[in-house]
């Protein structure tokens, strides 16, 4: 959709709907996290413990917002806007429904990968601007961990490309019609949605914010609002990441019966659960653990991906 005019409700649209959809989320991870692991979650403040989200987002607001004498000032208060910027940007090429997307770019894959590598920047910056051993420690393995499961991220989506024929989203969605992308590409969605969980540092792969190990990582430093843009961050990248598993490989909106949005946000809401779901049941690996994995296991078996569909799609259009 290239009409600025045009554009204007639905990027108003997804920015309330982003932002109210992280508040809920924040609430429902907890009520999640408690029914799995068979303890109370939120229950307290209002119905099944719902006005623990308006609790929260006031403390964050009268919280002192500090800033360490010590730390570099200017970097300091960029980072965690960096991290918001990006997550939020990749959404302008998501299409949620037939029509409905801020910009239909013919690069979109691409505008997401470059994007979401982006919030590299944003972590490293926050870790060696704090001036804090523990902070800087979380930086460079959030850069470690970041740069190396892009690799494997971009490698993954190469077989849909190649099916599709095309990078724009929309195109994506539309080749499904017949098969969605996740049958004959299985093996690029594992390794999508590992290198995704990677990307947004959720459980088993936050080794950036070990809290046992590092205090609490790149992020030890920071409190009030800046560090409310962290955790709103990680949990846009967590909508964002769903969202591109939705649209790459289980068909975006296409469904029966239902409106595609309906289509498109329920299985963007069962992914989000399986991501909250491995948060309460898998232990975090050793950092050397999950650096192997990568480039030990992700990146041969995404490279067999792509020369095994590379190889089919030669003898079936010979």
């Amino acid at each position: 959709m290239n009409n600025p005019v045009t554009a204007i409700p639905i990027i108003v649209a997804v920015l309330l709907g982003i932002f109210s959809f992280a508040a809920v989320l924040v609430w429902a991870e907890r009520r999640l996290l408690g029914i799995w692991q068979d303890r109370y979650g939120p229950n307290r403040v209002g119905p099944l413990g719902v006005g623990q989200i308006l609790v929260d987002v006031v403390k964050l607001f009268i919280k002192e917002d500090w800033t360490p004498p010590f730390a570099d000032r200017i970097p300091f208060i960029i980072a965690p806007c960096i991290i918001l910027v990006v997550s939020l940007l990749g959404f302008a090429v998501i299409p949620v429904a037939p029509g409905a997307t801020i910009s239909d770019l013919n690069i979109g894959l691409l505008f997401v990968l470059a994007i979401s590598s982006l919030g590299v920047y944003s972590i490293m910056l926050g870790g060696y601007a704090s001036n804090n051993k523990y902070s800087l420690l979380g930086g460079l393995r959030s850069a470690a961990q970041m740069i190396s499961y892009e690799v494997f991220m971009g490698l993954s989506v190469m077989g849909v490309v190649m099916l599709s024929g095309s990078f724009k989203l929309g195109e994506i969605v539309e080749a499904q019609q017949s098969m969605w992308f996740v049958v004959p590409q299985f093996l690029g969605f594992l390794i999508f949605m590992i290198a995704g969980i990677a990307e947004t540092h959720r459980l088993p792969f936050d080794l950036p914010e070990a809290e046992h190990e590092l205090v609490a990582g790149f992020h030890t430093e920071y409190s009030g609002m800046k560090f409310g843009m962290f955790m709103v961050g990680e949990y846009v990248g967590m909508v964002l990441v769903s969202s591109m598993i939705v649209t790459l490989f289980f068909g975006g909106w296409l469904g029966p019966f239902l409106p595609p949005f309906v289509w498109f946000s329920v299985k963007v809401l069962a992914f989000i659960g399986l991501f909250i779901l491995l948060r309460a049941a898998i232990p975090r690996p050793r950092y050397d653990q999950l650096m192997a994995f990568g480039w030990k296991v992700m990146l041969p078996l995404s490279l067999l991906n792509l020369a095994v569909t590379g190889g089919v799609w030669l003898w079936l259009h010979a």
